[in-house]
């Protein structure tokens, strides 16, 4: 509205001003060439107007001729980009679906279209690494590092091309590097990872917690690798900086309690250094919640002066404390049986032997060094062992279907950080543990002549 009365008072200034000046007296004249024009001053105003209009319409043609050429470049250009981008589209589902021949012919074209467009090597590598070709695949991920907006994309696909190759140096370069520019997850736990492989935990450590400042990985996530971390770097001193490994190891568990790890580490240390008083506790604290056979065999090297006979009664009460737990009652089985006290080994195992419960490997092979030891080789034997073979397996340390008897701070299949966990191995596991036995702690074979053991081969036949 207000726009419109400026429009109309504008329009009547103009109109009194031409009234105006055409009622003024007076000619123009003008003198050129030795010859004189002399016209009226409405006239001269019309002439002076209509030349304006005649310059400006000539340079409106001069410059639309000008940029004719560049628009229809333009156009063209447009068109290219348009039409590649539509091939980009057509590639990139070609890769989803996992059909190399359109995937390659699409990033073929999208080159020829729009080779400067991020997107173009994008498809270029995808459908490089779906054909299978490695080299193809770098070149084009070497040429998105180039470009600010795609270098970050460029390096993690560099950096997953030389896992694929195995070439960890490289891989740890690519992930540096990309780690530099941004705290990307990725990137900062490939770092991380490469740190702890070499077994630089400090780094790893500084490593982690740069991750942590830059909100890289969430705190819980953060707190259980703190808590490996520094189990690997207190098992790494614990002979020659006991303190300072017993100091990790506790700052672990308070991270990660019930860590068993952590709890096996510093009760070693205690009892290394005869504070056997405080290696008890500490077991019997954590087994209070996460009973395991490591534990177990660390409490046993905290009684080395003690008879058989004292052991059964220590591990009866540290059975109680967790008294439904299958490993409550493996440790008190194993103690009585060094015991001989071959009753008391039956009547512990025998909640696990009762009608509808399904006996672990572990157990049958209890029963079947007990029957072994009281009456020697017999039927019984032979049947808890046929037995044991069928039977399902116990839990071990399981990280990428490889099973190891101790735990270790990273898978050796890939390197992941805090991959073991204790659960059932898998029927594809890639090997058993030591001596075919999962669960029985080395300190409760440490009499044979007491406790006849049982080869991985007895158990197999």
């Amino acid at each position: 509205m207000l726009f419109m009365f400026f429009f109309i008072v504008a329009l009547a200034a103009a109109a009194y001003g031409i009234e105006w000046l055409i009622e003024q007296p007076g000619k123009l004249l003008l003198e050129f060439a030795d010859k004189q024009y002399e016209v009226s001053i409405p006239v001269a105003v019309a002439g002076l107007l209509l030349l304006i209009a005649a310059i400006i319409m000539v340079w409106a043609i001069v410059v639309a001729l000008i940029r004719l050429p560049g628009r229809i470049t333009g156009g063209s250009r447009e068109r290219r980009k348009a039409k590649g981008l539509d091939v980009i589209s057509h590639g990139l589902a070609a890769v989803g679906a996992g059909d190399v021949a359109k995937a390659r012919k699409a990033a073929g074209l999208a080159e020829k279209l729009i080779p400067e467009e991020p997107l173009t090597q994008m498809l270029v590598a995808q459908a490089a690494q779906l054909a299978g070709d490695k080299t193809g695949a770098a070149k084009a991920f070497h040429k998105m590092t180039l470009n600010p907006e795609t270098k970050l994309l460029g390096l993690r696909g560099l950096h997953i091309e030389a896992k694929r190759r195995e070439d960890a140096e490289a891989a740890h370069h690519f992930a540096a590097a990309a780690h530099d520019i941004a705290p990307l997850p990725w990137a900062g736990s490939a770092v991380l990872e490469h740190l702890a492989a070499s077994g630089e935990w400090e780094k790893a450590r500084e490593a982690l917690e740069k991750s942590v400042s830059s909100k890289a990985i969430d705190l819980p996530s953060a707190q259980k690798l703190r808590a490996v971390i520094e189990t690997a770097m207190a098992i790494q001193k614990e002979r020659e900086h006991p303190h300072e490994a017993l100091h990790l190891a506790r700052q672990a568990l308070k991270r990660r309690p019930g860590f068993t790890p952590a709890a096996t580490t510093a009760a070693r240390v205690l009892i290394r250094h005869g504070d056997q008083k405080q290696a008890l506790k500490l077991i019997e604290a954590v087994w209070t919640t996460d009973p395991h056979p490591d534990l177990a065999e660390v409490y046993l090297q905290a009684l080395p002066e003690e008879t058989n006979t004292q052991r059964v009664a220590r591990m009866e009460r540290l059975a109680k404390m967790a008294s439904n737990a299958p490993e409550s009652r493996h440790i008190v089985a194993q103690a009585a049986l060094a015991a001989r006290d071959f009753d008391k080994a039956r009547e512990a195992l025998a909640p696990l032997l009762a009608s509808g419960q399904h006996p672990t490997a572990h157990t049958c092979l209890l029963m079947a060094e007990i029957e072994d030891a009281e009456h020697g080789p017999s039927g019984p034997v032979r049947e808890w062992l046929a037995r044991g073979s069928r039977a399902p397996r116990d839990p071990a340390w399981i990280a990428d279907g490889t099973v190891s008897r101790r735990w270790l701070p990273l898978s050796p299949v890939t390197g992941r950080l805090d991959a073991f966990e204790w659960k059932t191995p898998p029927h594809s596991a890639q090997h058993l543990t030591e001596e075919g036995r999962p669960n029985i702690p080395a300190a409760f074979l440490a009499r044979p002549e007491q406790a006849p053991q049982i080869t991985a081969q007895a158990v197999e036949s």
